[in-house]
């Protein structure tokens, strides 16, 4: 049986960014929207166990976190007369009403979260706290700083919202595609700073995975949306092979595909489909490409390495990413040789934004040891480990090698 702690849980990890949403929708402040939201998930706490678990709860909640804005603004009245406005404004004289036969605003949230006015470094952690309610705490941790200096970035790009006037209106097809893209890599900083954080055990990847999700069904007509979606779907389908038993680190190539999540492999192979049936290819349907690639070897027992390099040759011509390069450079050495795949390897290394990228100095060391060239291999093995921030993969370098011993 739900408990009414296990309900307001469920409202608020599924409803909490569509009932902001709405409350900003009509005018409320985004500060005094979350203040009201905190009142009303409060006031579910401690009603719900006496008078039972509303048939909809973020009906419930709707209201009264709509009560509370409208005492505030019934406080902040200088004169009677304005009242009839207070209450039309807060839909007070409509009634209760259900969120899920209302708008859906959580669009216009998402992009108000990654305006101009927002600084970049602040975007994906707005979003996870705006759309889906969690706590300066959590998402600190994912993001390496301090739940302080976390709160204090949050409070920064609220105020900057504040500043700059951002609306939370539907945005029109063109403010969509204008603005989409500035969301989409929120969301992708968001996962791979929650894929990174061993200390979370990826559960906020997985909220992460969740907004692109929301994103792909609220921006059907924008094929990026389905793509970051399935890019994420594909990595969050292998997470639990990427750990063995006793949670030692498994590269992709040594997953047992038997491992991975075919249900959501299916859910991104469909939103990879709707994406490229809208004939507007980009790099996160590439990367997904790439993901649904390796995702055939559960059915063949092979990776196509051939068309992963093409679809690496498309995303480096796209966006000359030093990373792509990177991920090229392995394919090139499944391709063409080791030999071939490390020169690539160094080429891309000429770029100084891979100086602390860990990934590059695992697989320089990786290829250079194909490639018989120990001492550079160690090299590299010891700076990767050095830059690992998680610890099974920093065990994961740093074992012995085969027949060393």
């Amino acid at each position: 049986m739900t408990s009414a702690s296990q309900a307001a849980e469920r409202a608020a990890r599924e409803g909490y960014g569509r009932l902001l949403a709405l409350l900003l929708a009509r005018g409320a402040g985004l500060a005094a929207a979350e203040d009201a939201l905190a009142d009303a998930f409060a006031a579910a706490l401690a009603a719900w166990p006496e008078t039972g678990i509303p048939e909809k709860p973020e009906a419930w909640l709707l209201t009264a976190a709509r009560r509370r804005l409208l005492d505030g603004r019934r406080r902040a009245a200088t004169a009677s007369a304005a009242m009839p406005d207070l209450l039309r404004a807060t839909g007070e004289v409509a009634g209760p009403e259900d969120p899920e036969q209302l708008p859906d605003h959580r669009l216009a949230l998402l992009l108000a979260c990654a305006a101009d006015a927002v600084e970049p470094a602040s975007r994906a952690a707005l979003m996870l706290q705006c759309v889906l309610g969690l706590d300066a705490a959590r998402i600190a941790s994912a993001f390496l700083v301090s739940p302080a200096a976390m709160g204090q970035r949050l409070v920064r790009a609220k105020r900057r919202l504040a500043a700059a006037g951002v609306r939370f209106a539907v945005p029109g097809r063109a403010e969509v595609a204008a603005r989409l893209p500035a969301a989409l890599e929120a969301i992708y900083a968001a996962y791979a700073a929650g894929a990174a954080d061993p200390a979370d055990g990826g559960a906020l990847a997985g909220e992460a995975a969740w907004l692109a999700r929301l994103c792909a069904a609220l921006a059907p007509e924008e094929p990026e949306a389905a793509g970051l979606a399935a890019l994420l779907l594909h990595l969050e389908a292998r997470r639990p092979a990427a750990r063995d038993a006793s949670g030692g680190y498994v590269p992709l190539s040594a997953q047992d595909p038997s491992r991975w999540n075919a249900p959501m492999q299916a859910e991104a192979e469909r939103l990879l489909r709707a994406a490229a049936a809208l004939g507007r290819p980009g790099r996160f349907q590439w990367e997904a490409a790439v993901q649904s690639v390796h995702a055939v070897r559960r059915f063949t027992g092979r990776t196509d390495w051939a068309a992963i390099r093409l679809l690496y040759d498309a995303l480096l011509a796209a966006t000359d990413s030093p990373v792509v390069a990177v991920n090229r450079a392995v394919a090139v050495a499944e391709t063409d040789g080791a030999a071939a795949g490390l020169a690539a390897l160094r080429a891309a290394g000429a770029d100084r934004r891979l100086a602390e990228y860990q990934p590059y100095w695992a697989a320089l060391a990786a290829l250079a040891a194909r490639a018989g060239e120990m001492a550079a291999a160690e090299a590299a093995r010891q700076r990767a480990a050095g830059l690992a921030t998680d610890p099974a993969i920093r065990a994961f370098l740093l074992r012995p090698a085969p027949g060393s011993g």
